[in-house]
């Protein structure tokens, strides 16, 4: 599905800082099939990957050594500024001031008072990814948490999101909602005990794929780990894996119609 223009409060965008780009790179092209678009020399070496020549995601080189490799869930926003204000306001952190990303918009970094970091972008240039739900591309965003009720409060203050629950057995799953809006735009997990304790609250970055079986074996093959999966879900068939460099992130095969 191809995508112009993000409302405010949507998962726009994800990107990881990776300690190895050329590694990360070739994982994931062999993965989801991506292509790159190297940014102009100011960006450090920012990658943007694409597929069937539009944005999906971007990679960079790891600026911070010795942090784990992460994805990164980007939500657009009006004004990076005011969001920052308001994320300060309804109990998070800002780790990264509003700042702006040549002529392509202005991003903010910040963490919910759960201890999930997610970054806002205020679009000018470029609104965000151009396809989503297809394969190669972002088709879900997930806020895993050991306080739901805390995060409903904040994300609701901060971006007008609603809530429904979807009952999954003992926990039951939370879909996120733009206002009133019928359509889910991202969901929220519990982490329970079965968590281990030195993970972190996160934003998880889920990429559709056109076979997550064969999915998770080139994921092996090529020294990444999977942590889950893959197994049948509502969507699609799915799996929780990391790359190489130890990033965490899962995968889909959509059934049709999800």
């Amino acid at each position: 599905m191809e995508i112009v223009s993000y409302p405010p409060g949507m998962p726009c965008w994800a990107d990881m800082g990776s300690p190895d780009l050329s590694a990360s790179k070739n994982f994931y092209s062999q993965l989801l099939g991506w292509d790159y678009e190297d940014t102009a020399p100011e960006s450090g070496g920012y990658q943007l990957a694409t597929v069937r020549g539009k944005y999906v995601a971007g990679l960079g080189p790891q600026f911070q050594k010795g942090i784990p490799a992460v994805w990164t869930t980007y939500l657009a926003v009006s004004d990076a500024d005011a969001t920052a204000r308001a994320v300060r306001d309804a109990g998070g952190q800002v780790f990264m001031e509003p700042m702006n990303v040549m002529d392509q918009g202005r991003m903010a970094v910040f963490a919910d008072p759960t201890g999930a970091v997610v970054a806002a972008w205020q679009p000018v240039k470029m609104p965000g990814a151009g396809l989503a739900n297809e394969p190669g591309a972002v088709c879900w965003n997930e806020l895993d948490t050991r306080d739901p009720a805390r995060a409903k409060d904040f994300y609701g203050k901060v971006f007008g999101w609603s809530t429904s629950e979807m009952p999954t057995g003992a926990t039951p799953y939370t879909m996120w909602h733009l206002g009133d809006g019928e359509r889910p735009i991202g969901g929220m997990m519990k982490m329970g005990k079965n968590w281990p304790a030195e993970v972190p609250p996160h934003w998880m970055v889920c990429f559709a794929v056109h076979d997550a079986d064969t999915g998770v074996e080139i994921v092996r093959e090529l020294g990444g780990a999977v942590f889950f999966g893959p197994e049948d879900i509502g969507p699609g068939r799915f799996a929780v894996v990391a790359d190489p460099q130890g990033a965490a992130f899962a995968i889909i095969k959509l059934k049709e119609g999800s």
